[in-house]
């Protein structure tokens, strides 16, 4: 399937990686609602696990097939699931750090259905403000597609007062 890209559409949506995670652990094959097999892997993470998998990051873009060998490696011995999540939650956060870094700004937005999950927010925030970072984050508006409506709103408005401007016309 993957080398003839047969049912294999290209997505930057990590919402996959979350829901092929699951599949990989056995967690959930097929899911009733947006963001269930991530939701499920979140639920099941050892609070306590620290450790991270490898990853590799080029021209900004970050690589994660070294952390799923590792994560299938994991399986393969008999790795705990609630070790293995929290070891890819803990990966997520150092993949986005990374980036971050490479990026060279000192502000960071996190947004995104991915941030509904507690404790890759939790734990991204903490990162990022410990490396000096200034954090956003969602608090009023919905960070999954509920917030859509709000940024198409505000983009529409701005339109709105460049026409205006440029139109010579007063309000």
């Amino acid at each position: 399937m993957l080398s003839q890209g047969i049912n294999c559409p290209v997505t930057s949506s990590a919402g996959r990686l979350f829901d092929g995670v699951a599949s990989i652990l056995g967690l959930r094959e097929r899911v009733a609602f947006e963001g269930q097999a991530a939701m499920e892997l979140e639920f099941i993470a050892d609070a306590d696990e620290r450790g991270t998998y490898e990853f590799t990051m080029a021209a900004g873009v970050v690589d994660w097939e070294p952390m799923l060998r590792q994560l299938i490696s994991d399986i393969d011995s008999g790795g705990r699931p609630a070790i293995i999540s929290a070891r890819f939650h803990n990966t997520l956060v150092e993949m986005i750090a990374a980036v971050a870094v490479k990026v060279g700004l000192d502000r960071v937005v996190l947004s995104g259905g991915c941030f509904q999950n507690r404790r890759l927010l939790e734990h991204e925030v903490g990162r990022l403000t410990s490396d000096g970072f200034k954090v956003y984050w969602h608090q009023r508006i919905p960070t999954n597609d509920g917030g859509i409506s709000l940024g198409q709103i505000a983009a529409a408005a701005r339109e709105h007062s460049k026409e205006r401007r440029t139109s010579g016309v007063c309000a």
